[in-house]
């Protein structure tokens, strides 16, 4: 096993008056994958690559985690779409990773909480491997549902009339717009 490296965390968390954090134990658990992964490869690699790593280390934790988990996103009694979760941890974690060079913005939490919303998780983490050290933020999903609705509605589409013949392909030509 590795050395998470997250005990300065534990223990700022821990002063802070804040909402608890739902399966807190399991979050530093990814989040010391995360970094075990981070600390080997550093920056610059693309996505994929700091995906195949996690699922190594997840794996080295002991964790058990669904890999590119597709959510069926349902409108009304209909189907509306596909949303693929990078990882879905221990049946109850939202994992979202990104390659990015920037500080994670409010669109890739955003996201987060669109896969909250869809699989009803009580936690996401959203974790960056594109900065010299590995950004991470632990979400919960909004309290109100027109605050999720006003954030996630730039991530939904719809078809037209009916899905598309293999619903895991997007056409273009079927998509109206945000909902």
């Amino acid at each position: 096993m590795f050395d998470n490296g997250l005990e300065a965390d534990k223990r700022m968390s821990e002063t802070k008056a804040q909402t608890p954090v739902p399966l807190e134990d399991v979050t530093y658990r990814i989040i010391g994958a995360a970094m075990h992964v981070h600390n080997q490869l550093g920056p610059g690699h693309k996505e994929v690559i700091y995906h195949r790593g996690l699922s190594l280390a997840l794996d080295e934790a002991g964790l058990t985690y669904e890999d590119e988990k597709p959510i069926s996103v349902i409108l009304d009694d209909q189907w509306a779409g596909l949303l693929y979760l990078d990882y879905f941890v221990e049946g109850s974690v939202v994992v979202e990773e990104k390659a990015l060079s920037h500080l994670l913005t409010d669109e890739e939490i955003a996201q987060v909480i669109t896969y909250l919303a869809a699989t009803e998780a009580p936690v996401g983490l959203l974790l960056n491997f594109g900065r010299s050290r590995l950004e991470y933020k632990r979400i919960l999903p909004p309290r109100k549902f027109g605050e999720w609705r006003e954030r996630a509605k730039r991530y939904a589409w719809r078809p037209k009339n009916v899905p598309p013949a293999n619903p895991f392909i997007r056409s273009e030509s079927a998509v109206e717009g945000p909902l």
